[in-house]
């Protein structure tokens, strides 16, 4: 499975704002965006303007950092996207948010959305009761997460015990703590600035030209 293996706080660096790709240790003293907020690399003798299309790359680049997806997968959730009845940018933003990576960062079974595909590709999450080992699985209304049996065994089960209660999921998923499982109750809500760090209509923009 092709992905992205550098430094992630690079991503931050280079789009000018944290990404949060580091879950806790970016709200930490320690995060490398707080350090070194300047993009890596030699500094320009000067600044360019950036050109409308150049805007909408970086748009783009930012929503697949966010969500750790590379460009031909991106290309697709796109395809879909506008295939789909409804407004296309929403479309993309629901496909993004359904992956089960996102969704078990989202009911804050992992720190970040990079833990999420570890400890799913690893076999420890299960959808409706039966083990899911593809992060980039896209659940539905009514599927739920939880741990298999081999992870509620693991050290790391223990520790989101601890850690899950101070997490809170978004309005369409509802977190049952008692039984460390969540469901997808509705289609995911689409709310610039809160669920999502980019503009959606300005990538579908990019796509169309």
């Amino acid at each position: 499975m092709a992905r992205y293996t550098g430094p992630v706080c690079r991503l931050c660096r280079r789009h000018g704002e944290k990404l949060f790709l580091k879950g806790e240790r970016c709200f930490t003293p320690k995060c490398a965006f707080e350090r070194r907020p300047n993009p890596p690399g030699p500094r320009p003798a000067r600044r360019r303007k950036i050109s409308d299309r150049g805007l909408q790359l970086r748009e783009k680049q930012r929503a697949r950092a966010s969500y750790g997806v590379l460009e031909k997968q991106f290309v697709r959730y796109y395809k879909e996207a506008i295939r789909r009845p409804g407004v296309s940018g929403e479309n993309l933003v629901r496909l993004l948010e359904t992956r089960l990576d996102n969704i078990v960062y989202r009911l804050g079974f992992a720190d970040s959305r990079a833990q999420a595909r570890q400890i799913v590709r690893h076999g420890l999450i299960a959808v409706n009761g039966r083990k899911m080992d593809v992060p980039s699985a896209h659940l539905k209304e009514g599927d739920t997460v939880s741990f298999t049996p081999r992870g509620q065994r693991s050290e790391f089960y223990k520790i989101v015990q601890d850690a899950i209660k101070s997490k809170n999921p978004p309005s369409w998923l509802t977190l049952d703590l008692a039984n460390m499982s969540g469901k997808v109750t509705a289609p995911p809500a689409v709310v610039p600035g809160e669920t999502h760090l980019f503009n959606e209509n300005v990538i579908i923009e990019y796509y169309s030209r």
